[in-house]
């Protein structure tokens, strides 16, 4: 699929032509409710019916077949049965057609015919420079200039000049279901596009042509898989630099990792958590669910940009705040510290008897003096300290809003509101009338029938702001004598291939023979672990294939003589290299280390808590090679068994920054070595603070 300009891309979306194939007037019919749908939004364009069976649909003439069209229609929609698709597709070529629309299914994701017929329309797309949406999709809605190009009955609301948003879904399905729900809070819509099977485009193209779209102010998706990452990665950061955030549902985090047994790392960083690695890195900011997509664009949409990612929540219940402060702990939602002390517009915006808190508990009061609403609203609206304000309000009747609502709104009307205000009901299914909720979205203040999905969408927001984007990523390293490498590298080569570069390993040396094996072992000093060393054998302690404090000449006769028998009976297909004997050292605790080279998303470094439960607990952050020091050991802090990297129950602190120096130093490795598929350091010994750390095993998969 080569890349589509950006005029390709606009004969697609805004099109003056339209041909439509398998046109129909039955109702129901996939022809019939599109041309439907263009007649209802005024399309102003021509509009050419094809059906060999029809003479006329409607008033229109009807073409007998696409080789009738005149030259350089813009685009053709196709509503035929996937046999007839491949001709049709070749005639649209032939007539100069710049875009398809394909709406029938069963091409890539229906066996090695439906494949070998997908891959001969991107060809046909490629050779004539045309622009294929689909197969397998929905089609396309452009809102702005009325032009409903699916078989879904669409009504076109224009944004007529509000700010807007965009919606890039590969599935047509849910493209459909998230703009309803849009649309259905008032919100306004540009262009919904339905990617499908991604035969001749991918999302990755719509992307980079809304990132120019005067008309799209906020970018909503729902991918199941990026086809092009290096593509979307650069249209994510186009969009960064823009002013346009993107907001993401991707399903697949449960599905299973990408086959990948050489080592640790291939088996944990798998490919849902490798890509949201990647993607967050430039900005897009990521739901959980449907509904959360949703709660996320409108904030987008209606709010000023979050100052920092520090909230601040209104109350009315002491229950309510209790229940606050669990949740935001779960969603690692910071609230912003509020006090008596320090936040003098609140404290005089309170009764004596109500402190100064976060989540604050206005009590009942306000229902007597609905003035508090204001006031409190207002203080918190204007300190720097809170990125966000919940107001987490208790519906209940018409009366109650009555009272509320006209003292909430006050708050922000003929104010500069630089920050999110966001009404939160407490009580779902309150009867809260439908102009308040008119009222609170034309000031641009969210209305949520629940405080929960609020917290979950400021929260993902503030993660949003809390990153630092900044590229900081070390001169590439290169490593000598890689070039000769390829497959499996055992631990004893890969030590010698990386010692130089600074990455810290025990004093050892590598032994063919027992004989050497007792030189090594005087060599380094006594006493000495013996390890086994072949690259079939990855994982060496279950082979038998680890010996430790051995503490004189005998021990390690003996121990040689064992390892082999060890491993032969593990797996007789094996054969040892020799054996690495290594000085024994220091404990510590054990990390992990690891390196991928993907070969589509490029290299990540992961690293965590190690040794032999790593794949079992899978305590671990994946790391981008763009990341400083500071931004490194902010994500190691972030692992659930942090408090052990910060001093435990009387224990020293550990040396977190080494740590962290040593994987800048690996992901130095990875920008320069692409050829490193994968690398594992594991266990990694971290040692308390400034004592370092040593690698004591080494494993890389070169291709």
């Amino acid at each position: 699929m080569a890349n589509l300009s950006h005029a390709m891309i606009a004969r697609l979306l805004q099109p003056k032509s339209v041909a439509v194939v398998g046109a129909s007037d039955k109702p129901g019919a996939l022809g019939a409710t599109l041309i439907s749908n263009l007649d209802r939004a005024g399309f102003a364009g021509e509009i050419y019916p094809i059906n060999p069976n029809r003479e006329k649909i409607g008033a229109r003439p009807c073409l007998p077949s696409v080789d009738a069209l005149p030259d350089g229609v813009d685009v053709a929609v196709l509503a035929i049965p996937r046999v007839g698709v491949l001709d049709a597709v070749r005639g649209l070529a032939a007539r100069g057609v710049g875009s398809a629309i394909i709406f029938s299914a069963g091409f890539a994701e229906d066996g090695e015919a439906g494949m070998a017929e997908q891959a001969e329309i991107a060809r046909i797309a490629a050779e004539a420079g045309m622009v294929i949406e689909g197969p397998n999709c929905l089609g396309m809605v452009n809102h702005v200039h009325g032009v409903p190009l699916t078989f879904v009955e669409t009504a076109i609301i224009p944004p007529a000049g509000r700010r807007a948003l965009s919606v890039v879904s590969q599935s047509g399905a849910m493209a459909a279901v998230l703009c309803t729900t849009l649309l259905a809070r008032d919100l306004a819509c540009s262009y919904s596009v339905s990617t499908g099977n991604e035969a001749a485009s991918g999302v990755e193209d719509y992307i980079d042509w809304l990132v120019d779209d005067a008309d799209t102010q906020v970018i909503a998706m729902i991918v199941e898989q990026f086809r092009k990452p290096a593509r979307f990665i650069a249209a994510a950061e186009r969009a960064r630099a823009a002013g346009k955030p993107i907001v993401l549902l991707h399903p697949g985090k449960s599905s299973a990792a990408r086959e990948s047994a050489a080592t640790h790392t291939g088996a944990m960083a798998g490919d849902y958590s490798l890509m949201r690695a990647k993607v967050a890195r430039t900005g897009v900011i990521f739901a959980e669910t449907l509904q959360e997509l949703g709660d996320i664009a409108e904030i987008l949409i209606r709010c000023q940009p979050l100052t920092n990612n520090s909230a601040a929540v209104l109350g009315e219940s002491g229950a309510f705040k209790a229940l606050t402060l669990d949740l935001a702990e779960e969603l690692d939602l910071p609230l912003a510290p509020l006090h008596d002390e320090d936040s003098p517009a609140l404290r005089a915006a309170l009764p004596p008897f109500v402190p100064v808190s976060n989540p604050l508990d206005i009590t009942a009061q306000g229902l007597s003096q609905p003035v508090i609403y204001t006031q409190t609203l207002t203080a918190l609206l204007e300190d720097d300290r809170v990125g966000a304000v919940v107001a987490g309000i208790i519906q209940c009747d018409p009366v109650t809003a009555d009272i509320k609502v006209p003292a909430i709104v006050a708050a922000v009307d003929g104010q500069s509101v630089t920050k999110p205000l966001i009404f939160a009901g407490l009580d779902e299914g309150a009867d809260m009338p439908a102009h308040y909720i008119a009222a609170l979205r034309e000031r641009n203040i969210p209305w949520f029938p629940t405080t929960e999905r609020a917290f979950r969408a400021v929260a993902a927001l503030g993660k949003r702001a809390d990153l630092d984007l900044t590229n900081a990523a070390p001169a590439p390293v290169s490593v000598a004598g890689l070039a000769a490498e390829h497959g499996v590298i055992p631990e004893y080569r890969c030590k010698q291939l990386l010692g130089p570069l600074g990455i810290s390993f025990p004093a050892g040396q590598f032994a063919a023979d027992a004989d050497a094996a007792v030189a090594a072992a005087n060599a380094v000093g006594y006493p000495v672990a013996m390890k086994a060393q072949a690259a079939a054998l990855g994982h060496k302690s279950d082979a038998g294939g680890v010996l430790l404090n051995l503490g004189d000449d005998a021990a390690v006769r003996a121990a040689f003589t064992q390892m082999y028998a060890n491993v032969a009976a593990y797996d007789a297909a094996i054969t040892l290299d020799g054996v690495l004997i290594e000085k024994m050292g220091k404990r510590g605790a054990e990390m992990i280390v690891g390196a991928k080279n993907d070969p589509e998303w490029g290299p990540v470094v992961l690293a965590g808590f190690g040794g032999v439960t790593a794949e079992i607990l899978a305590d671990v952050a994946l790391i981008t090679p763009d990341l400083s020091e500071e931004a490194i050991i902010a994500k190691l802090m972030g692992l659930k068994q942090a408090a052990l990297l910060k001093g435990y129950r009387g224990s020293p602190a550990l040396d977190v920054p080494a740590l962290a120096k040593l994987i800048r130093g690996i992901s130095a490795v990875l920008l320069a070595e692409p050829s490193i598929a994968e690398m594992d350091l594991n266990p990694v010994i971290l040692h308390p603070m400034g004592e370092g750390v040593v690698a004591l095993d080494a494993l890389m998969l070169v291709q």
